[in-house]
């Protein structure tokens, strides 16, 4: 898709579509009025015609018989006082469903005079969601289909404004898009193909593109090496070799700059292992990697942005299955970090990988650490798939996390991560367990991620209740949380 910024007036090029908002009561924004008039009225003829009324989340193409454009498409934006963010993202969504399926090839839009009540800047903002909903509209996983999704055939999107910063507001949506839909495809991957081995050769892939980037590829026998006893615990269990994949992007003036860190949960699919999971839904464990898909999506963004920022990316890839040779119930192990670990749950096996990968992370001496993983049903019976948790031990991280997500639109939650929960974790034969009890699954999950992360500034999403949209045809993964996590690298940024 094309997305352009023009500066004259909106009927002096010639498009299949033009696209103007429309408020509560069919009341037309003041740029949409002077155009009215330039087309003698034919719009306002239109909207009383049709009785439109302009409420919120509606987009109306109507015929228009003018020699610039032949349809114009009039988005529902309600009362223009009470216009949030939130509101202009489903009549963003509204207008790109009505595009779909339609012969428009171009469109052109006025969005310069809507004004949000939660925006420092409406027009990057409202720009953004448009390019988000039409990219996301687009979107189509059917590599493994015989009959292909249907193409649409809009091709160019003009926005029209004096304003400038729109241009960066193009650039940044077009590579979130891209990065977000880069994290769907890896997510709905199916297992047999999204194997450890091949979240490292997309990784390898997607260095190729930037001669920023840099990737290693470490296998299970290095890891063993290394004394990742949690992480070789997990891939023991399957014939397919667990990696770690560490990429680095040196974006910043300084290459020394300490470097911010993205950790991955990769858990290609995930029996549960000798503690297996039910049948029902189990197609759905091929998601347990979103974290680090997510982490590779928002690295693709990353590199088509080329923000002046150090950035570390770890994946932590393995499949757990219940091999002869997997880990039991009551088996003891040694972390790279010293700590010894009684697995009381072989499917509590996410916080084993990532609890070595953390200790991993200390060499790169990080100003910041988040770890992103599908760690806990619990998330979900907490927080539903409105926000992703987040706890640390770092509150600057925290409060960084939340107010990107809230910029995004991709929300994210605080839960509390105090000492009181520790202690559940606590095992009579080991320094700890890997599960807590029945009670705040979340927050003991996130407790034990926290002891092997003392040496830095960290802080985890758990994002079981956002990586995927669960059951049904409508299933899949989301792209969350790469708006998030862009949003929270780009304001590191020098």
């Amino acid at each position: 898709m094309n997305y352009q910024l023009s500066k004259e007036n909106l009927l002096n090029k010639k498009s299949d579509c033009l696209c103007l908002p429309l408020y509560k009561d069919g009341i037309l924004c003041s740029q949409g009025q002077q155009i009215d008039e330039q087309l003698s009225k034919a719009i306002s003829k239109l909207i009383e015609q049709f009785k439109i009324s302009g409420d919120t989340g509606k987009a109306t193409l109507l015929p228009l018989s003018n020699d610039k454009a032949q349809r114009i498409l009039l988005l529902g934006l309600g009362e223009a006082e009470k216009l949030s963010k939130s509101a202009f993202r489903k009549a963003a969504k509204a207008l790109s469903s009505n595009l779909k399926d339609t012969n428009i090839e171009s469109l052109a839009i006025d969005i310069s005079k809507v004004a949000l009540t939660d925006s420092d800047d409406s027009q990057k903002d409202t720009t953004s969601e448009i390019i988000l909903a039409i990219e996301e509209g687009n979107y189509a996983f059917d590599q493994f289909k015989s009959k292909k999704a249907t193409t649409s055939l809009l091709k160019e999107i003009s926005f029209y404004s004096d304003n400038d910063n729109i241009e960066s507001s193009i650039k940044k949506a077009t590579a979130l898009s891209a990065g977000m839909s880069f994290t769907k495809d890896l997510g709905n991957m199916p297992g047999n193909v999204c194997t450890p081995i091949y979240l490292a050769e997309q990784s390898e892939e997607l260095a190729k593109t930037s001669d920023k980037l840099s990737v290693k590829v470490l296998d299970e026998e290095e890891l063993e090496e290394m004394g990742m006893g949690a992480f070789v615990s997990v891939a023991k269990g399957s014939v397919e070799s667990g990696k770690l994949v560490v990429l680095e992007y040196k974006g910043a003036d300084d290459a020394n700059e300490a470097p911010h860190m993205l950790v991955g949960k990769g858990i290609t699919f995930d029996t549960g292992g000798i503690s297996l999971k039910p049948g029902p839904m189990m197609d759905e464990m091929k998601y347990d990697m979103c974290g680090a898909a997510s982490v590779l999506g928002t690295l693709k963004a990353i590199t088509q942005l080329e923000p002046k920022i150090n950035l570390v990316c770890l994946l932590a890839c393995a499949e757990n299955m219940p091999a002869g040779h997997a880990s039991k119930p009551g088996d003891i192990v040694t972390t790279m970090s010293g700590i010894t670990v009684e697995i009381m749950n072989t499917d509590a096996e996410g916080r084993l990988v990532l609890c070595d990968t953390l200790s991993y992370a200390e060499q790169f001496k990080p100003a910041s650490v988040i770890d992103i993983a599908t760690l806990t049903g619990a998330c979900i019976v907490a927080l539903g798939d409105a926000a992703s948790a987040v706890m640390g031990n770092n509150n600057d991280v925290i409060q960084g996390l939340l107010e990107a997500g809230k910029q995004a639109g991709d929300k994210a939650w605080e839960l509390p991560l105090w000492d009181e929960y520790q202690e559940q974790i606590d095992s009579p034969f080991a320094d700890i367990q890997n599960i807590g009890g029945k009670g705040a699954g979340s927050i003991t999950a996130a407790c034990f991620l926290s002891r092997f992360t003392k040496e830095y500034p960290w802080a985890h999403l758990d994002i079981a209740g956002t990586a995927w949209v669960s059951g049904g045809k409508n299933r899949g993964a989301t792209g969350r949380p790469v708006p998030l996590l862009l949003n929270y690298l780009l304001s590191k940024a020098s």
